[in-house]
């Protein structure tokens, strides 16, 4: 945190210089870029600069965090889910977050980054993606925070290695009977998942009518 005095001495010898950052922070050994630029636009709006350096709010509050916390914690402790669904944080933000409010599940590997394995509804819909993709497998594999070599692994353990990894044309369009049998797989898998929505509807309506008769409350 730095004082008036420290951040009006910035600015004034950053307009000195012709805003020049470079220079106006190599001869004061602070601040970054984005601050001074920062106290800059503050001075020349308003002509002078707050008394006391009032910090950024967070970016996210602690409504959008819990909410965070318990998609990913009730939804196959997916990452990419998460994420994919509520448009936030970043990996590394709710990965912070998961470890603060479940510190147990914090896992210390040596050269590399463990991850929670994905359930298999999160691999039925990353299959479902990735045969139905109109792009690369690469650009898919990107946008659910995977491996490439991952999602054809887990095409290979549902729909077989057999079964061709796109519905997308090739250079030589694929035979007739090659398309219908991979258009009844991706309707199998689709109404695989449809069962697994409904099963998960009936427990919750289940567990609900439970919850009511012993006049407790469970959450999920």
């Amino acid at each position: 945190m730095y004082s008036y005095e420290e951040r009006l001495r910035a600015v004034k010898l950053y307009l000195k210089y012709g805003r020049r950052l470079q220079a106006t922070i190599r001869e004061l050994g602070y601040p970054t870029k984005n601050s001074l630029k920062a106290w800059c636009a503050e001075f020349e709006e308003g002509g002078y600069l707050q008394q006391k350096y009032m910090r950024s709010l967070p970016k996210y509050s602690d409504e959008q965090k819990n909410t965070a916390i318990e998609h990913y914690v009730n939804h196959g402790r997916c990452f990419a889910f998460t994420r994919r669904t509520l448009g936030y944080p970043s990996r590394q933000k709710l990965s912070e977050w998961v470890g603060e409010r479940y510190p147990e599940t914090k896992k210390t590997v040596v050269g590399k980054v463990s991850k929670p394995a994905a359930s298999l509804d999160s691999k039925r819909a990353a299959v479902y993606e990735l045969c139905t993709r109109e792009g690369s497998a690469q650009d898919v594999a990107s946008k659910l925070d995977v491996a490439r070599v991952t999602l054809y692994n887990w095409k290979n353990q549902l729909l077989g290695r057999e079964a061709p990894a796109s519905m997308k044309r090739e250079k030589s369009p694929p035979s007739e009977s090659d398309q219908n049998d991979l258009e009844q797989q991706v309707a199998a898998l689709q109404s695989e998942i449809r069962n697994l929505k409904l099963e998960h509807d009936l427990l919750r309506g289940l567990f609900d009518c439970c919850a009511i008769f012993d006049g407790r409350s469970i959450q999920y």
